[in-house]
């Protein structure tokens, strides 16, 4: 069994001991730290947590002891039901709520569940935020409204379709021009709820040949939830043999999307965000920002355009705390993430699917040759196994040191950018280990450059 407590959220296997996995107990304890933390935080005039859960199978039982511990603790909940993170914490802002929570542990298996802890803005709660929540927990300084102070829960199944309305509301998106080029799309939505959300949004966009794969919400999930190429076998096979224009494929609660390519073959996550902001920036230049640990590709295509890229450190909170510092207009993470501030701060595969389809109808391109119009580059990854107690601080300082006369970042971890490739090192919180992404211009290129970075550490090791 596991529990792992982080800033971002509260993430375990269902059932064992309490303390050992996501018992019910770690369930109303981190709920009632969270509410505690949110009644002395919030600015707002308001007494309202959203909760909205993916279809996994705990899902249910996990919603019920979180409204009824947030009851407990003197809060009105509107709980939203089945609903993606974007869905919830767009939520957030339209019932004018002091927090949510969404309980999904996103790209994990299915006896996997957590609760992702969301500020009055409807964005995940920052480092210091984090660590406060879960200090809380750790003292079980909450304490327990009295009978006459309990809250309310209140049902409100609504707001998968506001969601969608306001993506079709958004400027860029072209529901006419999608509705003419009469695409036949495939969609894996590997059984939680994207499986209701997507095909609803693109019934809206006017896409009338929908073939849907793993779209029932059971929560038991067809295959390994990561949308990465190993997972996504069966949607490969079916695009090729059924001549579909495009592949959507999202995780368990919709904040990544993954795209294949009308030949079956993957069009790859980190072109996800990379694609998605060329089109944006044809229309609206401005700033982009993305995380140390994603292409090169998008710095690329923002300079095509006369526009200004900026990395983040690793981590949601992190790129939309720099896109809002840069004014940037679009953003996200290379695993898919596209976060659009036209609509809201946070990853959303419904914004990237609306974009991505507005972009081949208006372009008469197959996705084929939009990835093949992109910067081509590939990243490998590795990692290197430390002795326990070894000071990784120092090591890293090491590297620095090592490569001082290249373009250094070391906001998170070590990041080194040479001419036309880039290596960045990071610490693991949970584990002895330095993992290690590489990028270059072909995937043999980018292996030898890691290759080469793990062997300089392990001699400064010797």
């Amino acid at each position: 069994m596991s529990l792992i407590k982080s800033i971002s959220g509260i993430r375990g296997t269902i059932g064992g001991r309490p303390g050992e996995g996501l018992s019910p107990l770690d369930v109303v304890k981190f709920t009632a730290a969270f509410a505690t933390f949110i009644r002395k935080s919030t600015k707002l005039d308001t007494n309202t947590i959203v909760v909205g859960r993916d279809a996994r199978i705990s899902g249910e039982m996990v919603s019920n002891l979180v409204c009824g511990t947030l009851v407990g603790m003197g809060f009105d909940v509107v709980n939203i039901g089945l609903a993606s993170t974007p869905t919830t914490e767009i939520a957030v802002t339209k019932e004018k709520a002091c927090g949510g929570l969404i309980l999904t542990a996103s790209h994990n298996p299915m006896q996997w569940n957590a609760l992702k802890l969301l500020n009055e803005k409807g964005e995940f709660l920052n480092d210091s935020e984090g660590k406060e929540v879960l200090r809380i927990a750790e003292d079980e300084s909450f304490e327990f409204a009295q009978v006459q102070n309990l809250g309310n829960v209140y049902v409100n199944n609504t707001y998968n379709r506001k969601h969608i309305d306001d993506v079709l509301a958004l400027p860029l998106v072209d529901k006419e021009a999608i509705a003419k080029a009469d695409f036949t799309v495939a969609v894996d939505a590997v059984n939680s709820v994207g499986g209701v959300v997507i095909p609803m949004l693109l019934k809206a966009l006017g896409v009338k040949n929908i073939i849907e794969l793993n779209c029932e919400p059971t929560g038991k999930f067809a295959h390994t939830p990561e949308p990465i190429p190993e997972n996504l076998t069966d949607i490969a096979a079916l695009v090729k043999e059924s001549k579909v224009d495009v592949g959507f494929v999202v995780d368990p609660d919709v904040d990544r999307l993954a795209i294949v390519q009308e030949t079956g073959d993957m069009f790859g996550e980190e072109y996800t965000l990379v694609s998605i902001a060329d089109y944006v920036l044809s229309n609206t230049p401005g700033s982009t920002v993305s995380n140390l640990s994603s292409s090169r590709a998008l710095r690329d295509i923002t300079e095509k355009h006369g526009c200004t890229y900026t990395a983040a450190a690793v981590g949601e909170v992190n790129v939309t705390t720099e896109m809002k510092r840069t004014g940037a207009i679009i953003g996200g993470e290379g695993n898919g993430g596209i976060i659009y501030p036209e609509l809201h701060y946070g990853r959303d595969a419904l914004v990237g699917v609306a974009l991505f389809l507005t972009m081949m109808a208006k372009s008469g391109k197959k996705p084929s040759l939009i990835r093949k119009e992109m910067p081509e580059y590939d990243i490998y990854k590795s990692k290197v196994e430390l002795q326990p107690g070894l000071d990784v601080d120092l090591l890293l300082k090491k590297v620095k040191e090592k490569f001082a006369n290249e373009k250094i970042t070391d906001i998170d971890g070590v990041k080194i950018d040479f001419a036309d490739s880039w290596v960045h090192l990071r610490k693991s919180n949970t584990e002895p280990i330095v993992r290690i992404y590489a990028e270059a211009h072909s995937p043999e290129k980018a292996a030898q450059l890691a290759d080469s970075i793990k062997e300089e550490i392990l001699a400064m090791i010797d």
